[in-house]
């Protein structure tokens, strides 16, 4: 995995400088960073390290965590949890979903409590549900930060009320919420396009106002706090080509609710207009079968262990030429999956983005005669 998420940080890194040859909108923002989550690649970003308070964009990890333990069977939708005096006693001016002490409540509606509502007591409740207590939930938060590779957060609470300990930048929360969304697709889908939740007879609508504003949006999270602004984390899927393309914006530190609707709306649709998302290879389809040496088999096929898609300027992609650089000469073993090579894409002369090619099947060592021959063969060679 490490090694995995170093291949899309380079890949990032690579397409996010051919995509400023075209001019980013004017966004009125703190920070913020489009990403192209199909193909794991940040379109255009403006101060996207920049340490910001996440304000309620912290629930997306709490959502995370409890989605987790529910794939893991630790916990089940159907699970009625007790209310602590903790949970509904946070901040009453804040964001509530208006849980009571003992009045039971299922997981299920403290999520939707969570994510709909932005409930805080929910986000209490849904840590002790999970860890036994908010400050354990907290330290898993913050191990789960760390594994994937969010580098420049820390969290103090599960809820993102202020705290000198809660803070993140617009580029690792886009990396917490594309793995959400492919980790979680089925609870991704269920809550977070939901409009609008009624618990204890009190209806509350979701804050997202681009769920009311266009169809193709199906996400995914708002935050607030006088330090923070307002800020909004929106993903939408759209057509492309024969298949559906996704796009996610990180918006921070706008002036107000209407003004991050606004700014992150017209950041999904500047990156629909105006690049493409194309697909290269197949997970598993071999683009090679270079000699292996030393082996029981005289060849291996190479490719990747994912479908691979790069972003591109429109019309920019019938200019895009492969390059494969591998590692020769490739000498037996070769293990299932070893880097054996990487894989640049050429466009007018320069590297857009590059990809490690891996060995699509394990290639062991010939017998002591094979091995003798072929080291013969490699001195005269």
């Amino acid at each position: 995995m490490k090694k995995f998420l170093a291949a899309v940080a380079a890949s990032l890194v690579t397409v996010s400088a051919v995509a400023q040859t075209l001019p980013a909108p004017t966004v009125a923002a703190k920070s913020w960073l489009l990403l192209d989550v199909t193909s794991n690649q940040v379109i255009a970003a403006q101060d996207p390290d920049l340490r910001i308070e996440p304000a309620s964009l912290t629930k997306i990890m709490t959502a995370y965590l409890v989605f987790g333990a529910l794939r893991d069977k630790k916990l089940d939708l159907n699970q009625s949890v007790n209310v602590s005096t903790r949970a509904w006693k946070v901040d009453s001016s804040s964001s509530k979903m208006f849980i009571e002490p003992n009045k039971p409540v299922t997981i299920n509606e403290l999520l939707y409590g969570l994510i709909v509502q932005s409930g805080n007591d929910a986000a209490v409740a849904l840590a002790e549900a999970v860890a036994g207590s908010e400050e354990a939930f907290v330290a898993q938060m913050n191990r789960e930060a760390q594994r994937i590779g969010m580098k420049s957060s820390h969290y103090g609470n599960p809820h993102g009320l202020p705290s000198t300990e809660n803070y993140a930048t617009a580029r690792d929360l886009s990396l917490l919420a594309s793995r959400l969304i492919s980790d979680f697709p089925e609870y991704y889908k269920t809550y977070y396009s939901t409009k609008s939740y009624t618990y204890n007879k009190i209806t509350q609508p979701n804050r997202n106002r681009l769920l009311f504003l266009d169809p193709t949006v199906d996400g995914m999270k708002t935050g607030h706090t006088e330090a923070a602004g307002y800020c909004l984390i929106s993903s939408a899927i759209r057509p492309n080509g024969t298949g559906q393309r996704r796009l996610l914006s990180v918006v921070t530190g706008t002036a107000s609710d209407q003004v991050r609707a606004q700014e992150s709306l017209k950041l999904l649709n500047w990156g629909y207009l105006n690049f493409d998302t194309v697909k290269l290879y197949s997970k598993g389809q071999a683009i090679a079968t270079p000699e292996v040496w030393k082996g029981s088999q005289r060849q291996v096929k190479i490719g990747f262990d994912r479908d691979l898609y790069v972003t591109l300027p429109k019309g920019a992609a019938a200019n895009l030429k492969p390059a494969l650089e591998r590692k020769d000469p490739l000498v037996a073993p070769v293990p299932l999956n070893s880097k054996v090579g990487t894989m640049k894409m050429m466009l007018d002369g320069k590297v857009v983005a590059e990809f490690p090619v891996q060995s699509l099947e394990q290639v062991d060592q010939a017998g002591i005669f094979g091995r003798a021959w072929d080291s013969i063969r490699m001195m005269m060679k």
